[in-house]
């Protein structure tokens, strides 16, 4: 064995070679000034559809992004092979920030928050009036997410000729929700879509509901198949005459003043494990000023809560404290309850 003295030379000491090459590693990562801004379509495996200009370019993430992940309605800088063509692929270099976020978990004991669209405008929540029975806490849930991630809430209500939907509107009433009421009929000859139509011009809406509530075939309804081709993706999976979305996608809406809509998977739970209930009480700017006497980290449903009082003056609508609590307390209420 080879020992060496205290006066060795350089040239006496063996290095080991860099088999990947010669280049140093380096902490400074490219900026990409010349990337092209892309927006994120859909995401199936590793592959993301974006479109850029008037494109669908399919994309990977790029190693440096580590493991930020992009989701359907980013903003995105793109790099490499941007035309589009058959067995082309792109690199996704860096991700905008986002202006808002819809997120949920597997349930309420999971850590693990999911973003399901990024930079959505409103969270239109369908729910059938019968056929399935609606189900209030599920509901609830998808509020109180919209109100967390910034996105502003629609309630779209299906199968009015099925049951009334009084009930369900007397329990959102207080909230000031902007609501669509349509019938089976309305459904299937296209006019539930110029009802719903009204609302999402301009805008870009996640459309979210449980199986069998009439979601997806309302986003088909919606958006034409001639405007389905510019994504050039196929969205659904074909079982018995049935379409079932299995991953998120946005699709071009095609009024005058533009628009998108995102069609996702339909849900059998919304966990809100990653909700902060401080940030709930936002979505009543009535009620806030109320929250200044309160003690600190009050959940604003408990016995020192200085809402109580305030409604009591008259400053605020009792039925919005009421609608208030009830969503704040969806988390530790199952949604079938």
């Amino acid at each position: 064995m080879r020992r060496y003295g205290k006066h060795t030379d350089e040239d006496d000491i063996r290095s080991r070679p860099n088999r990947k090459g010669n280049r140093p590693r380096t902490h400074i990562r490219p900026k990409h000034e010349d990337a092209a801004e892309g927006l994120v379509l859909t995401v199936d495996r590793g592959r993301l559809t974006c479109l850029v200009e008037d494109r669908v370019v399919m994309a990977m993430k790029a190693r440096e992004l580590g493991r930020k992940a992009a989701v359907v309605g980013d903003r995105v800088a793109l790099v490499g092979d941007l035309s589009g063509k058959k067995d082309t692929l792109a690199r996704i270099v860096r991700i905008e920030e986002r202006v808002s976020v819809l997120r949920r978990t597997a349930d309420d004991d999971d850590p693990y928050e999911r973003v399901v669209v990024a930079n959505a405008d409103q969270l239109a929540v369908v729910a059938a009036l019968a056929d399935p029975e609606p189900r209030p806490r599920l509901i609830d849930r998808c509020l109180v997410a919209a109100f967390d991630g910034g996105l502003t809430p629609l309630l779209v209500m299906t199968k009015s000729d099925l049951a009334s939907p009084d009930e369900l509107l007397g329990l959102y009433g207080a909230l000031d929700i902007p609501y669509v009421v349509t019938s089976r009929e309305e459904l299937e000859n296209g006019a539930a879509a110029d009802l719903v139509r009204e609302h999402l011009d301009g805008k870009i809406t996640a459309f979210v509901g449980h199986s069998g509530v009439g979601k997806t075939t309302l986003v088909n309804t919606l958006v034409p198949e001639d405007r389905r081709r510019v994504t050039g993706h196929v969205n659904a999976v074909t079982g018995r005459g049935r379409h079932t979305t299995t991953s998120a996608l946005a699709l071009p809406l095609s009024s005058a003043e533009g628009g998108w809509v995102v069609d996702t998977p339909g849900v059998r739970s919304f966990g809100l494990a990653h909700i902060d209930p401080s940030r709930v009480i936002n979505a009543f700017p009535d009620l806030v000023p109320g929250t200044e006497g309160c003690p600190r980290a009050c959940s604003h449903d408990e016995p020192d809560c200085a809402l109580d009082a305030w409604v009591a003056e008259g400053h605020a609508d009792p039925a919005r404290l009421y609608s208030l609590r009830r969503l704040l307390s969806t988390r530790e209420r199952k949604e079938g309850d």
